[in-house]
């Protein structure tokens, strides 16, 4: 079992209706699919790839032989308890804002540029993805995004949008540490262009770890808890998870196109079953992220619950 590859360029052709169908399964039975010819350049995203690892080697990798996944797992391996680390992740993370690029790694040359056009380029995939979704449950055209971007003002986006860079780097011991825990994603959309030569990222099917399998040049999709409540449940955020690895260092940088903090977010009337009740709360997104950070590794239908609803 594979997860769905599906390429983007066909909604511009004949095969437009089919496309459609396609990316409303995959959102439906999944809540994962991969995007080929989604119209990312090829020579950016070569760049992409270089400059990341290259910013890893220069300025990450001597800080995580010392950082605190490393000295646990240390110390576990010399008390031989058969225990396995269960509240840590094996893996090495920065973040990308648009508010914060003094803060982006400064010392690998032509990173900033280039990772900021990437996330130009990302983030008008994520618009185009949103107006698919929008067609597939029914929606006016732009309601999602408008539903993420709280008072938006002369076009002016308000929704959050930051990219992950991490990197998973060889882990001695992988049985005794996860690379990331298993978790849904809080937010909206979710792209990710991950490693194309080591595997690792598993996403949970029907009771199954299954393997999201390295494809070169691939952006993934996935939805978040936000696109599920919006849906009213038709679409619903996957479980997915990160594996250690004795060897190689894995690359994934994942960019998230999610709510206004301040954005109330509700099931969409016409994304309701004729006669079906709403299955969720309507709230606003900055609470929903509070319960979030207490309860990203635990079961999600609780948090939709525990948010103060409006």
């Amino acid at each position: 079992m594979a997860i769905p590859v599906i390429d983007f360029s066909k909604l511009n052709g004949e095969e437009r209706e089919k496309t459609l169908s396609e990316i409303a399964r995959a959102c439906e039975e999944w809540g994962f699919f991969q995007l080929v010819n989604h119209g990312i350049p090829l020579e950016l995203l070569n760049k992409v790839k270089k400059l990341s690892s290259d910013c890893y080697k220069t300025e990450r990798e001597e800080a995580f032989k010392t950082s605190n996944p490393v000295k646990l797992l240390n110390e576990l391996v010399q008390k031989n308890s058969g225990e396995k680390l269960e509240n840590v992740d094996w893996e090495d993370v920065f973040t990308l804002l648009d508010h914060n690029q003094n803060e982006w790694p400064s010392n690998t040359c032509g990173l900033k540029e280039t990772m900021g056009e990437y996330r130009e380029e990302v983030r008008k995939l994520a618009s185009k993805m949103m107006q698919v979704m929008d067609e597939n449950l029914g929606l006016p055209k732009g309601y999602i995004k408008k539903a993420f971007n709280e008072g938006m003002e002369d076009g002016e986006e308000t929704a959050f949008f930051g990219t992950k860079v991490s990197h998973y780097p060889p882990c001695p011991h992988p049985e005794l540490v996860n690379g990331l825990r298993a978790h849904t994603d809080a937010g909206g959309v979710v792209l990710l262009f991950q490693d194309d030569e080591y595997d690792g990222l598993q996403v949970l099917k029907d009771g199954e770890w299954i393997d999201v399998q390295p494809l070169p040049n691939a952006i993934v999709i996935n939805t978040g808890d936000q696109i599920e409540v919006l849906s009213n449940g038709r679409y619903k955020s996957a479980w997915h998870r990160v594996l250690a690895r004795e060897e190689g260092n894995r690359r994934s940088i994942a960019s998230f196109y999610n709510p206004s903090y301040k954005a109330a977010i509700g099931p969409a009337a016409v994304a309701e079953e004729e006669g079906s009740e709403k299955k969720y709360p309507k709230f606003v997104f900055g609470d929903y992220m509070d319960v979030y950070a207490n309860q990203k590794f635990m079961p999600k239908e609780p948090r939709f619950l525990a948010v103060k609803s409006l």
